[in-house]
């Protein structure tokens, strides 16, 4: 198979078939936690490492007011198209999640695919995380999903799952190539086997992204001084069903509510 060694955020409308297959889920999640976690109304959304816009655009529809930022300028371009095809304001702008401002604040924001950990210091960690603090509204909330690295169990290794849209077809296989718990940098595989009636090619790429025990976690959410845990759950995004973060766990969905400053 033809194999093309490129950035996957360079592709955003495979990205956007990989990782769309929750979008619902994740919709009714951050909706749900507006309902039972958000102080005050809820109407304006915002999200950084935005990507292709999918959660955004789906708000949208659903008259929220939306914004986000992404690093990728093609991913940017990408979802601001998908806005101006339907006559409506483009919501994206590129920045770096660890340095950026917005006009005004949002009741809401959320990052859920784990996008925070392409963050590779702890300094620009913090930086983002105080960003969220002037982006979000006092009483609002932050939903942050992280995968973690659990202490007490094997961590898994590799992940595999298939996406289709019509007569295209990808499927995607991601997998550890290195774990450094000194420098707390963890390295992915990660390719897209892309089928089309016309053509089938791989997009091969590696992440490299900082790690996160669950304790190293909470010490960087203390370290803000501007957020508070109010629920934590995992990835199956249900609202009757917290959990307890420990030692073993992997998945997680911080929701953060912003405090007032000291």
């Amino acid at each position: 198979m033809e194999t093309i060694d490129e950035s996957i955020y360079d592709h955003p409308k495979y990205y956007d078939l990989v990782f769309g297959a929750d979008c619902a889920a994740e919709i009714k999640f951050i909706t749900g936690c507006a309902a039972k976690h958000c102080s005050g109304k809820t109407q304006r959304m915002f999200e950084p490492a935005c990507g292709t816009g999918r959660l955004l655009y789906a708000l949208a529809k659903r008259d929220y007011e939306v914004g986000g930022l992404d690093l990728n300028a093609k991913a940017v371009d990408f979802c601001n198209a998908r806005f101006r095809k339907h006559d409506r304001p483009e919501p994206a702008f590129v920045a770096d999640m660890s340095d950026f401002r917005v006009k005004r604040r949002y009741d809401i924001a959320f990052n859920t695919i784990n996008s925070f950990r392409h963050l590779g210091t702890e300094k620009a960690a913090r930086q983002h995380l105080e960003c969220m603090g002037q982006a979000v509204r006092v009483g609002g909330l932050y939903l942050l999903g992280v995968h973690l690295t659990p202490t007490d169990v094997p961590p898994s290794e590799s992940e595999s799952w298939s996406a289709r849209r019509g007569h295209l077809s990808i499927n995607t296989h991601m997998w550890t190539n290195s774990r450094d718990k000194k420098t707390r940098i963890e390295k992915f595989g990660i390719r897209f086997d892309v089928h089309s009636p016309s053509r089938s090619f791989r997009i091969a790429d590696e992440l490299v992204l900082r790690s996160y025990t669950p304790k190293q976690m909470d010490r960087l959410i203390a370290s803000s001084e501007c957020w508070e845990v109010v629920e934590t759950y995992d990835f199956a995004y249900e609202l009757n069903e917290p959990i307890e973060v420990d030692s073993t766990t992997e998945d997680v969905v911080y929701v953060m509510k912003r405090k007032k400053n000291r």
